[in-house]
């Protein structure tokens, strides 16, 4: 149970790091989509971390990695907001 709380919490500040670094109007706004943009920033680096051979089978991705898979997340967001495939 531990281990879910400190994922939600390391995506919460990793998402908020992400939207202050990449401040947008249609920014996704509230503590959930905050939170899911960070965990889905950590997946996006694990898993580019696991595949280049950084990070073990068994390692996940750090705050600062996390930090940028969601920056990466965010980017996408933005593009797919201005194509008007997401409405914000």
């Amino acid at each position: 149970m531990g281990g879910i709380i400190w994922i939600i919490v390391i995506g919460f500040i990793a998402g908020l790091i992400a939207r202050f670094l990449a401040p947008g109007p249609n920014n996704p706004q509230g503590f959930i989509l905050t939170t899911v943009l960070g965990i889905a920033g950590a997946f996006l680096a694990t898993f580019i971390g696991q595949a280049i051979g950084h990070y073990g089978p068994e390692q996940g991705a750090g705050l600062i990695t996390s930090v940028i898979g969601a920056v990466v997340v965010l980017f996408i967001w933005h593009r797919l907001v201005s194509a008007g495939v997401i409405r914000s």
